[in-house]
């Protein structure tokens, strides 16, 4: 072969190897984005990154808190007011210690605590995504309206150091190592999925009191939520837990926000929508083995004993209105929930023994009754379901009697709605009263 033909033959060569590298460079990448997609939908990022019609990811949506009103930030990869010019060190930095690229502290609403769980390799596609695969917005962040001395970040430092443990990715997780879908669940559910952020209460300080099982009983044990909501326990407590729900019930609740025993409302209907919908049926399934292989810790607030959960129902079902709760709920509730409580499966949510209805306050009952709620379509169940709002027709008394019939009146009063609870909280919605 002449030396022209070999030097023709070499670059000839060293052009096809030079784009085949590109090519699979581009896969890796494309396939790194993907799953970076799939693991930033698994986080529910978007819930607190995206403000009401705003941009995707783009900040601003105001998130009320104990000491004021923050402000989420533009996670686009804008170089300017995103992360444009955050290295893959920042980003890990920011999202697993809480620390942003200028040094300063995030508040704990960012749950960087739970983030500390997740690998290198999903933390480098999470990367990828929100830097290559998310339209860049510029869109300045909000200052946020936290009164002095709180808005004073360096103490967050400090705090930090109290209550984050690192590296918290190489904890032992609650569960059995050879058991890879159980390990697969922990690692959702305690890491990325941040349940505990919401399900776990919080100390004054507002640390969660336990990260994992192996922390504490009180985990994933209810907590309540910002806007007057409550994060139902996950625990397998009968009453106002998971213990009545089998592992399929859960994945089935993951991916569609209904069951025949329920439906998903308040915060936990935007998880649905926003997250948990798009997993995978093997990860749905994993999460739902994890929380049902956590052990029942009896809630030491009001719980409904199983025993007597239809009791008002069964009233119903014989006729007899003897209480203005019984009568309040036949005119407005009996249509779509039925006399026995069991409503009609994956339209309308079973009230007769429902844990959700279980808890040790009655305010989301109650700002259900007052301003209704929408259950939106997912993948999996396309058609959207609405209870309208019956507080421009209900007084507070007659709120507050159908919420104690709906719950069974407990022996202690401190868990009854009253009409004083009813209006505070119609005060804070804005809702009409009846004339």
């Amino acid at each position: 072969m002449s030396r022209s033909k070999l030097e023709r033959c070499l670059k000839t060569t060293l052009a096809f190897s030079l784009l085949w590298c590109a090519v699979t460079k581009a896969d890796t990448l494309n396939g790194s984005i993907d799953k970076g997609r799939y693991l930033a939908s698994a986080g529910d990022c978007v819930a607190c990154h995206t403000a009401v019609r705003g941009k995707p990811f783009a900040g601003g949506l105001p998130l009320e808190t104990p000491i004021g009103t923050i402000y989420s930030t533009n996670i686009t990869p804008d170089p300017d007011t995103g992360i444009g010019a955050y290295t893959y060190e920042d980003f890990v930095k920011a999202v697993q210690g809480g620390v942003a690229k200028d040094g300063h502290a995030l508040y704990p609403a960012m749950p960087y605590v739970s983030y500390a769980r997740v690998t290198d390799d999903d933390m480098r596609s999470l990367y990828d995504y929100f830097t290559r695969g998310v339209p860049p917005v510029r869109q300045t962040n909000r200052k946020d309206d936290v009164a002095w001395p709180l808005n004073v970040r360096w103490p967050l430092h400090l705090w930090r150091l109290l209550f984050v443990r690192a590296p918290l990715k190489t904890r032992p997780t609650s569960t059995q190592a050879n058991d890879k879908q159980l390990a697969r669940g922990a690692y959702l559910v305690e890491g990325l999925g941040h349940c505990g952020a919401c399900h776990t209460p919080r100390a004054i300080t507002m640390q969660e009191k336990a990260l994992s099982f192996s922390d504490g009983s009180s985990f994933l044990s209810g907590g309540a939520l910002l806007g007057g909501w409550q994060a139902p326990s996950l625990q397998g407590d009968i009453s106002d837990g998971l213990g009545n729900w089998s592992q399929q019930e859960v994945a089935q609740f993951l991916l569609t926000g209904r069951t025949a025993r329920t439906d998903a409302f308040g915060s936990m209907e935007e998880v649905i929508y926003n997250s948990t919908q798009y997993l995978t049926a093997d990860d749905a399934s994993a999460i739902a083995q994890y929380l049902k292989a956590i052990p029942r810790t009896p809630s030491p607030g009001y719980a409904v004993p199983q025993t007597s959960a239809r009791t008002s129902f069964d009233t119903l079902g014989n006729l007899r209105i003897n209480s203005n709760g019984a009568r309040v709920y036949v005119d407005n509730c009996m249509a779509c929930h039925r006399s026995n409580g069991q409503g009609y499966s994956v339209a309308f949510p079973a009230l007769a023994g429902n844990a959700a209805l279980n808890g040790d306050t009655t305010e989301p009952i109650i700002r259900l009754v007052l301003a209704g709620s929408m259950s939106r379509g997912t993948r999996l169940t396309p058609a959207s379901f609405y209870m309208p709002s019956f507080g421009w027709r209900l007084s507070n008394a007659d709120v507050a009697d159908v919420v104690n019939f709906i719950r069974q009146k407990p022996a202690d009063t401190s868990f009854e709605a009253t009409e004083e609870t009813v209006a505070k909280i119609r005060s804070r919605l804005d809702t009409q009263t009846p004339k």
